[in-house]
């Protein structure tokens, strides 16, 4: 017979051990996460809205802009409310639901990144059948395959761990329900469980880094040959992407593409990558962006007209 899980609960060590640190967390992440609702929230809203912001690019980034919004939502009201509280527990269904959440939105938002590589090398390299290739119903199609691709992801990082035996110690060195600590605390043997997360997770994000970089290099390659108007509109565009790509893929390549180990840096590189890309994307694709901003303009005037009725 295997090991039955006696464990009901995690305690979670959090960020910080020092109260005032711990007050300061509260202020700092309590307005990080109120401004990437909001901003990516907006980004929504006017992709929506707006009349002009009709192309494949924009639908990428209002999908995007959602799995954002949801990605640190998953943790971040946690780590915010625990710091009001001395001792730190998660019951074993929360941290389960926590480490699904978590893997889902931010799987989701690299098969998303993926997607918008492909559109922009559509739209630069074959701009003639750019819009027969990226019609509405192909542009659905790689959305949803993103989603489904980032559960699939999810659903196999949370099988392999809600099956694993927790006999005790309970003690979570982080902030959340993350695989390395939860393998780390399991009392069987978890090197081929390990393996498959480096499988999973680790080489989802190196072999999509890739696939980006040799997009993007295709791209710039392929921009010689144009007018150097078209060449600063793209590489305007792309440059957004390129930042967006490395500070969402390289902390997941950090943590995940090597053996089932903990390290001291984990948890400032996995906070990294909850709270940064969401809460600056926003801002990447908008300030970079005029046809954003005019559409967000837009928007204002429109809201104020209303309110002056």
């Amino acid at each position: 017979m295997g090991t039955k899980s006696n464990v009901t609960e995690f305690v979670l060590f959090g960020l910080f051990q020092s109260r005032e640190m711990q007050h300061v967390c509260f202020v700092v992440f309590s307005l990080v996460h109120v401004l990437t609702v909001l901003g990516n929230l907006l980004v929504i809203i006017t992709i929506n809205a707006s009349k002009t912001l009709k192309a494949p690019m924009y639908f990428f980034l209002s999908h995007l802009s959602f799995a954002d919004m949801c990605y640190p939502s998953a943790t971040t009201p946690k780590m915010i409310a625990d710091t009001f509280v001395e001792r730190k527990t998660i019951s074993f269904n929360g941290c389960m639901s926590q480490l699904f959440s978590a893997h889902f939105f931010g799987g989701t938002e690299i098969f998303l990144l993926t997607a918008m590589a492909y559109d922009r090398y559509v739209a630069i390299c074959r701009p003639l059948h750019y819009t027969t290739i990226m019609d509405r119903w192909k542009c659905g199609l790689l959305a949803g395959a993103s989603w489904v691709a980032g559960f699939l992801h999810s659903i196999l990082q949370t099988l392999l761990t809600v099956q694993l035996p927790f006999c005790g110690p309970n003690e979570i060195d982080n902030f959340f329900c993350d695989v390395h600590p939860l393998l780390k605390l399991a009392c069987a043997d978890t090197y081929v469980v390990g393996l498959i997360v480096v499988a999973n997770s680790g080489m989802i994000s190196l072999v999509s880094f890739i696939i980006l970089i040799i997009s993007y290099v295709v791209i710039l390659l392929n921009l010689r040959s144009r007018s150097s108007e078209s060449r600063h509109k793209a590489l305007s565009t792309c440059g957004s992407h390129i930042i967006t790509v490395l500070l969402v893929l390289v902390p997941p390549m950090f943590m995940y593409i090597r053996p089932s180990t903990t390290l001291a840096a984990d948890k400032l590189v996995i906070l990294f990558n909850i709270v940064m890309p969401p809460l600056l994307n926003p801002l990447i694709y908008t300030l970079r962006n005029n046809e954003v901003k005019n559409a967000m303009r837009k928007l204002f005037r429109v809201k104020g007209s209303l309110g002056e009725k």
